[in-house]
């Protein structure tokens, strides 16, 4: 019985080796990707090995390594490390074209393979813009075009107004393993585009940060002028300074000063300097139109502002009165006013006149009627409809 148990116990213990041996003799790899010109270590395992040599091979089935012994001559490829457990080798400046499907074999019989897969992404190239010439004129319209290439898979490119993302259309070609990206912004320049920055950003699974480039757009327009002034209330004594703001590229040059259709007047008091108009210790004669006048390439701009100077003791109005028109009183609306006045109260006056002189005539009709023919006062009270019996009372109230 013991020895019937000890065979068994030796039967168990070999078909327990050979099972293990049948499990553990299986290579084990693992896909790898890289960057491309980076370096790709490829790895292959077992977990049991009875001296059996393993092998890399290349996708187009090349031995690359027979254990530790090189087999395809090429000096990115070296080997890390060969045992019976492991076969790991380097290559180094990895290519688009080092792309595809490696094999690992052990050399069991049968022979055992497993398969990784390398994968190497295409970094693409810095962007470019073109499509602008600089400068642009108002009205024109550009198109933005953005190119970037190499990448794989398709790189991504995005737009950006300044740090408002916009939207452009985008095109993309392949070029062997690679692919060119193309990414384009149509519009029409207007002044408002003068300055502005137009980023284009291109994103990929190989970048840590996207590439970036950037054009600023540079547009020329006809210009335009506005005249602030340095006073509210202008009075007498007071000096005044109009500075005529230009907008325009080109800078609209020179700024020329006019007043009421013709030059300057007093230049010993009317200071220019520059796009400045000063006028010193004001007075009644200062009291005009006066006119700034400027000009590029692409046309001309005026401004206006019309001066009213008042007394110096002058509380001043609530509002600027150049905003107003720099008008004084208007005379005709107050003579309006009191005509409409006048005419009302004549009207009022007409009326009540006649209401009272129609109330009076009804009361003696009233009081006298029948005594029409009577030769005076008191024979009429007496006749009178109604006033016999007190005939002497109305005589007496009569008196």
């Amino acid at each position: 019985m013991i020895v019937k148990q000890h065979l068994i116990f030796i039967l168990y213990s070999l078909c327990a080796d050979v099972f293990k041996g049948s499990q553990g003799q299986f290579p084990i790899t693992q896909n790898v990707t890289v960057v491309e010109g980076a370096i790709a270590n490829m790895t292959c395992r077992v977990d049991y090995n009875d001296n059996t040599s393993l092998q890399w091979s290349n996708p187009a089935q090349q031995t690359l390594f027979f254990g530790d012994k090189k087999a395809l001559r090429d000096h990115r490829i070296e080997l890390v490390r060969a045992s019976w457990q492991e076969l790991t080798i380097r290559i180094s400046d990895v290519g688009l074209s080092d792309e595809g499907q490696y094999t690992c074999s052990l050399f069991t019989m049968p022979v055992k393979t497993t398969k990784a897969f390398l994968t190497v992404l295409g970094v693409p190239g810095r962007p470019e813009i073109t499509g602008f010439t600089k400068p642009a004129m108002e009205g024109d319209v550009i198109t933005l075009t953005c190119t970037t290439s190499g990448s794989k898979p398709a790189a991504n490119i995005r737009w950006f107004r300044n740090d408002k993302e916009v939207q452009g259309t985008t095109k993309v070609n392949a070029t062997g393993k690679s692919f060119t990206v193309r990414s384009s912004l149509q519009f029409q320049v207007d002044r408002r585009d003068d300055g502005v920055a137009y980023t284009c950003s291109v994103e990929h699974v190989s970048l840590s940060n996207p590439y970036m480039t950037t054009e600023v757009l540079e547009v020329h327009y006809a210009p335009h002028l506005e005249i602030t002034h340095s006073l509210i209330i202008p009075q007498e004594g007071q000096y005044l300074k109009l500075e005529c703001v230009s907008k325009g590229n080109p800078i609209p040059e020179p700024v020329l000063w006019s007043k009421d259709g013709g030059e300057l007047p007093d230049i010993e008091r009317m200071i220019v300097e520059g796009r400045e108009l000063t006028i010193t210790t004001l007075n009644k004669t200062d009291n005009g139109t006066y006119r700034c006048e400027a000009s590029n390439h692409l046309g001309t701009s005026s401004a206006e502002y019309i001066l009213f100077v008042y007394a110096k003791d002058f509380p001043g109005p609530t509002t600027d009165p150049n905003a107003l028109g720099q008008h004084g009183p208007d005379h005709a609306l107050i003579g309006g006013v009191v005509a409409v006045v006048v005419f009302i109260t004549l009207c009022l006056i007409i009326v009540l006149g006649r209401y009272l002189a129609r109330h009076k005539g009804t009361y003696l009709t009233h009081e006298a009627k029948g005594a029409e023919d009577a030769p005076d006062a008191d024979t009429a009270i007496i006749n009178a409809e109604g006033n016999h019996v007190h005939a002497e009372e109305k005589k007496e109230y009569f008196i």
